[in-house]
Order: structure tokens, then sequence, then C-alpha cells
């Protein structure tokens, strides 16, 4: 029986892949498949059909090739459910083929169930701990790469600093900011840090107070702390939620921050005569 299935599959491979792919492509979500190139999608789906006829054959490399395409995949945005789904998909590609062929009779029928259960679901509880893993992963890199770009203090002018927020502040990216704010502060002997919220889509109580806290701080080792990129509806929603911002200087845009900031370290910018 084994050397039957490992002989139609071998021969018939360029089939099952084919037809493999047309099920999928019409049964998955069309978000799934448009996210890769034609070319990239067959070329992962010969892939999978290799590594599942590999798990057949006992590749000794099994484990190693299941987790370069298991990271493969994450990459690619395919969600588990879509590999799991593939993985019986292929199954019945194979024993449907199988049965067409009448190499399954109502002979051998049950012992071809129990070889293909045998055979592949062994394989798919591997590739749930594999995706899983890969997945887990990529989420902690993913999260290490975005803390180190989260929230740099960027010295713009001597003794000048800006700080730019982009995105949803909760507790932990506040944490964040927090210490860069403070390192950098020493780090660049900044006098007046700004903190640029124009990217921040909503400035609620727990922001504000967040906001309010690292102002406190950067002024407790000896600098002065502006707020920066105020709009109209942000404006808005301080007042309604009576948000005392009074510690420290507000600004709408950067540029007029800056300008401020400039003066407050007793400089200013002036135009040079000839220049337009």
């Amino acid at each position: 029986m084994y050397s039957q299935v490992m002989d139609v599959i071998q021969e018939n491979k360029s089939y099952f892949v084919k037809k493999w792919m047309e099920i999928v492509k019409e049964e998955a979500d069309e978000k799934i498949v448009d996210v890769v190139s034609d070319q990239i999608f067959t070329k992962t789906s010969n892939e999978f059909v290799d590594l599942i006829v590999s798990n057949l054959v006992n590749s000794v490399n099994f484990d190693s090739k299941l987790e370069d395409f298991a990271l493969k995949i994450v990459k690619l945005g395919w969600p588990l459910t879509f590999v799991t789904t593939g993985l019986k998909t292929f199954e019945r590609v194979v024993y449907d083929h199988l049965k067409r062929s009448n190499t399954i009779t109502k002979d051998n029928y049950e012992d071809f169930v129990q070889y293909f259960d045998q055979w592949l679901t062994p394989m798919n509880n591997q590739v749930i701990t594999a995706y899983t893993e890969s997945w887990e992963k990529t989420v902690s890199l993913q999260k290490i790469a975005l803390q180190e770009l989260s929230a740099p203090l960027i010295p713009v002018f001597e003794k000048i600093s800006v700080m730019p927020l982009v995105g949803t502040i909760d507790t932990e990216r506040a944490r964040q900011i927090m210490e860069n704010l403070l390192s950098g502060v020493v780090k660049h002997r900044a006098e007046v840090v700004l903190i640029d919220i124009t990217g921040v889509p909503v400035v609620d109580t727990m922001v504000a107070h967040h906001i309010i806290q690292a102002a406190e701080a950067v002024r407790l080792v000896g600098a002065k702390c502006m707020l920066v990129g105020i709009r109209p509806e942000i404006a808005q929603t301080i007042v309604n939620l009576g948000i005392n911002l009074n510690q420290f200087s507000t600004n709408s845009t950067l540029r007029k921050g800056i300008e401020q900031a400039l003066e407050m370290t007793n400089r200013k910018i002036v135009k040079k005569e000839g220049i337009e």
C-alpha cells in the first residue's frame, strides 16, 4: 500500500499540484491568494507538496524542511487554517485519484482510510506546532524591532530634541517612551524637548496622563517639555475631558514648536538678505 501511494504521487505530482491549486484558489478567501503573485503561489504550492511527500518517505530532513516552510508561509501572511485546510485538500485530491484509478476498492477501502489517517494526521499536528512556533518567533522579532524604532529622541539643534510619536500609546509603550525620553535628554544634553503627537490618532485621559508624566520626568532632569502637533479635534478632546496641560508649552505644529524652542534657548530663525 505504501509503495502504491508513493508511486502514484511521484508519477502524478504535476497533476496533483495543479488540481490542489485550483481547489484552494476556488475555496480560499481571495485576500489570502491575492497577497502573493501567481509565480510565488505556484512555487510555494510545489514546496508544500514536496513537504508532504518527504513526510511520506520519512525524510531525515523533514523537521528542518517543515520549520523553513512554516516560517515562509507566516511571512507570506497565510493563516494556519489555510494551511491545515490545504493539507486536507491534498489528501482529498490524492484519494479521489486513487479511487478513480480503482487503486482504492470496496475491499481495501478501510485499509486506505486508516493509512491516510496514520500518514496525514501526525503531519497536521506537526504543521500546527511548526506554524505556531514560527508565528510566535516572528511576532517576537517584530515586537523587538518595533520597540527599537519606537519613540526615538532626535536631536534637531543643539540643546533641542524632538520625539515623534506615531500610533496608539498603551502602558508598555508609555514605559518605553519614558525610558527613551530620559536617556535621550541626558545623552543629547537637551534643554528643550518637543513631543510631537501629530501621528497619535487618539488622545484620551490615559494617553494625556502618560504625556504629563513624561513632561514631569523631563523637568526633573533639568529640561523643558513642549507638546506639538495638536490638531483641532485633539484640542477639543483635551478640553472636553478637562485635561490640564498647563505645566508645559503647546503648539499646533512642529515648525512653530521649533521656532519657540529656539527662542527659549536664546536663538531665532532669521532670513538672510538676498535669499528668497
